[in-house]
């Protein structure tokens, strides 16, 4: 599977004259699964969430995009986990420390790796655009519901996971977000 993986990416990496990063992370929204590829060897996979809405790249739509993007920013590097964070900005607080209400809703927490889409008219640009939309790569407080859709649009990981993922991957490594299941 990943060798299908690698030949799919390049292929479509190819048509969009993107250039390569020495990682790649893909993400299965059917598998519900994130591989980061360093060199084109798997050398990690993780369970994630995605949308519970269809797959969109469309403003207000809440589904995650698909297609080619890159790590634009990395936020948190030095919070601990279970931080939440309100517009990017660190609450000093762990999420388990909310009130239950606020714990209901689907929290950014740990790290942010915030997306910038690289297809234009695709995921970049008027009315499609993954960095305006705030789309990130971000820890949860609701670890229980990973590996089944769960989030409002972005690509959710455990604690733990984001925090060892986020010092793996530089600012400037594609992630494709694929809609087909690889097999």
């Amino acid at each position: 599977m990943m060798d299908k993986i690698v030949g799919k990416l390049s292929r479509i990496a190819k048509e969009l004259s993107i250039p390569s990063s020495q990682m790649l992370v893909y993400v299965s929204i059917p598998q519900q699964r994130l591989y980061l590829f360093k060199d084109d060897v798997c050398i990690r996979e993780y369970k994630v969430s995605t949308s519970t809405k269809p797959p969109s790249c469309v403003e207000n739509s809440a589904g995650t995009p698909d297609g080619f993007h890159r790590v634009e920013q990395k936020i948190g590097g030095d919070e601990k986990a279970g931080i939440v964070f309100f517009s990017r900005v660190s609450t000093d607080t762990f999420f388990w420390d909310f009130d239950e209400a606020m714990q209901e809703k689907n929290l950014i927490t740990s790290r942010i790796l915030w997306l910038r889409g690289l297809e234009y008219d695709k995921n970049n640009g008027d009315g499609v655009d993954t960095f305006q939309r705030f789309v990130y790569i971000h820890g949860t407080n609701h670890e229980d519901r990973l590996g089944t859709p769960a989030t409002g649009g972005c690509v959710v990981m455990g604690n733990e996971d984001i925090i060892k993922f986020y010092d793996l991957v530089p600012v400037g490594s594609n992630v494709y977000i694929d809609v087909e299941e690889i097999v």
